[in-house]
């Protein structure tokens, strides 16, 4: 194996968990990040969902988790969990809505780990993610 290799694998071990973060409103998108900035995560915000998906697509790593709104313009957050897990299938996901219940995972073609309704307490989604990395 060669050195860059065994750099990168060290790398990998100790690094910090990648979340994305996927809101059409900047305030609730600031909201998620506020409960999730201290808990040593590497967060990368996203206000457009297209944009998110095209990042995602070229990260070298991927993300260990996608937490994404579900309504959104022109691509809803179901759809872009779908197409981001269609390359990378043990992505974890959370889907937070104000506007659908949590059945809308139930009835869904890809799955979704955990769904969020809005409004949230802050501390509700930082245990939720901890949770959910830890699994």
């Amino acid at each position: 194996m060669s050195q860059s290799s065994k750099s990168k694998l060290k790398l990998g071990r100790g690094s910090k968990p990648v979340v994305y973060l996927v809101d059409d409103e900047k305030m609730l998108l600031d909201l998620a990040e506020l409960a999730l900035k201290d808990n040593g995560y590497v967060l990368k915000k996203f206000h457009n969902p297209a944009t998110a998906l095209k990042a995602f697509l070229r990260a070298k790593t991927k993300p260990a988790l996608l937490i994404t709104d579900y309504a959104m313009s022109k691509m809803n957050g179901m759809e872009l969990i779908e197409k981001c897990k269609q390359t990378h299938p043990g992505l974890k996901s959370i889907l937070i809505s104000g506007t659908a219940g949590a059945e809308i995972i139930l009835s869904s073609a890809v799955k979704v780990d955990r769904f969020l309704g809005k409004p949230y307490q802050t501390a509700s989604l930082a245990e939720m993610v901890r949770s959910l990395l830890r699994s």
